[in-house]
């Protein structure tokens, strides 16, 4: 069976407003060519890197599944759900937090929702191993009723209450590794202990009140959300580490049906919106290890749903290696920054420090339970 990879290319026209990186243009602020710095260009450039190579042609090419209100009011309260629409016909507008919209917006959204929940429902039915969704906008900053850092439908929750409606899918676990907090699916589940969220994310980033150690869900919930704040400049070698010694030791105690990652390439070196230091190679490591948990946890079902990542340069080749890791292609896209990346990497005394905060990161964590 061959992995899947959803898209459409709807997707890559989702525009957003009168902005100048994350500030909206107005008195002192200049308009500037680009707007957000969460644009088509970095996934658009990815499928077509993957096209270039070849991957595309090992992938099993899908488009989305509808989503119906009924699938959206499982997560969104239908006054959020309307005035997103209205505005959306009137000719875009905004919502919440650095969340602009064009004309046609709210349907756009939906059709990335849709990418998320046809790759889970592929996947948890059994048609296909694991799969991809290359989605835009992206979900995992979306709460209920309030949109924020540039995501406007919770994508990966959408998709799995439409699993557990549709299909009578279990326990699932959200592994976030997009640089910036996952406060969205956290705030969704936070209760919920059918449904564990992990969170990888510097540190104070973004959103900058959230993303504690210390908070862990809530009623039943408790203990099932699971929050790694790293320090900035955390680069290969901790990642993994992290992964090691938190994500794998949860998944193992939480034995999910499923396993979704958030898959943000916003921590790599080169991004504009964090002080990372990740490298292709990283998202390709954990990629591998997160399939390796899946096919023993629970069958191979793992989904990747795309959000954050803002280097039109590197996204790609970070994307590459990830979707040629899960779908175990022998294809390539060598790092063109391979030599640079590499020699940016924490090193000695830092290196250290990084490997220490893991390491009293998952103290913490398993010691409160």
């Amino acid at each position: 069976m061959t992995t899947g990879f959803f898209s459409d290319e709807r997707c890559f026209w989702h525009a957003g407003g009168n902005y100048v990186f994350t500030l909206p243009v107005g008195g002192l602020v200049q308009p500037a060519f680009g707007g957000l710095p969460e644009n088509p260009e970095t996934k658009r450039r990815l499928k077509n890197l993957m096209e270039v190579t070849g991957l595309l042609d090992d992938l099993d090419r899908r488009g989305p599944a509808e989503v119906t209100r009924e699938d959206l009011l499982r997560v969104h309260p239908a006054a959020y759900l309307d005035e997103f629409k209205r505005l959306s016909d009137a000719g875009g507008g905004e919502l919440g937090l650095r969340t602009p919209f064009a004309a046609g917006g709210f349907e756009i959204a939906k059709i990335s929702a849709g990418l998320a929940k046809g790759a889970v429902s592929a996947v948890v039915t059994g048609e296909l191993p694991n799969a991809y969704a290359l989605s835009r906008p992206p979900g995992h900053h979306c709460l209920p009723d309030f949109p924020n850092g540039f995501c406007l439908l919770a994508n990966i929750a959408i998709a799995i209450e439409a699993a557990k409606a549709d299909h009578g899918l279990g326990r699932v676990a959200i592994i976030d590794w997009d640089v910036h907090h996952g406060n969205g699916s956290e705030g969704i589940f936070y209760e919920r202990d059918d449904v564990l969220t992990i969170s990888l994310h510097q540190d104070g980033n973004y959103p900058t009140d959230t993303g504690a150690v210390t908070d862990r869900g809530r009623g039943a919930g408790l203990g099932c959300n699971i929050n790694v704040p790293l320090p900035a400049g955390t680069g290969h070698k901790a990642y993994l580490a992290a992964m090691d010694r938190i994500v794998l030791p949860a998944l193992d105690r939480f034995q999910p049906d499923l396993i979704v990652v958030a898959c943000g390439y916003d921590a790599a070196v080169v991004d504009p919106l964090a002080r990372m230091q990740a490298t292709a190679e990283t998202f390709r490591d954990m990629t591998l290890r997160v399939k390796d948990a899946a096919n023993r946890l629970c069958g191979g079902k793992l989904v990747l749903v795309h959000e954050g990542g803002y280097s039109e340069v590197y996204v790609p080749f970070a994307g590459h290696a990830t979707i040629a890791a899960l779908s175990g292609s022998s294809i390539e896209a060598p790092d063109p920054l391979a030599a640079a990346v590499a020699a940016r990497q924490p090193k000695g005394r830092f290196e250290a420090f990084l490997l220490d905060e893991v390491e009293a990161l998952a103290t913490e964590i398993f010691a409160t339970g």
